[in-house]
């Protein structure tokens, strides 16, 4: 990811999957809501807010990339994109094993 392109957005937000209330993540951008995980699409680039699609961005697998990094694999509902997010550290850990086990 090219750093210049990123812009810092972490603010609160309610979940337009699981309709609870989400709070700002404090130590980086918040990018999806840590009970269901489910995000929007509306990036291009974190937090340039420049796709008009607004699909549900859905989990569909977890990668581990380097230094120990754990990454949400997302597809979106409406155009198929594919996007990966950085786990946070009060993501639903549960929903995560599922999905890692493709019980989802």
């Amino acid at each position: 990811m090219d750093v210049k392109k990123f812009k810092m957005i972490d603010e609160e937000f309610v979940c337009i999957e699981c309709k609870k209330k989400v709070s700002p993540l404090v130590y980086t951008a918040r990018d999806h809501c840590p009970y269901c995980l489910c995000s929007i699409h509306v990036d291009d680039y974190p937090g340039d807010r420049l796709v008009n699609c607004h699909g549900i961005l859905r989990p569909i697998d977890i990668e581990f990339a380097k230094k120990d990094v754990i990454k949400i694999v997302y597809r979106c509902d409406v155009c198929g994109m594919i996007k990966k997010n950085k786990m946070a550290r009060d993501d639903n850990y549960d929903l995560v094993l599922k999905i890692m086990s493709k019980k989802v």
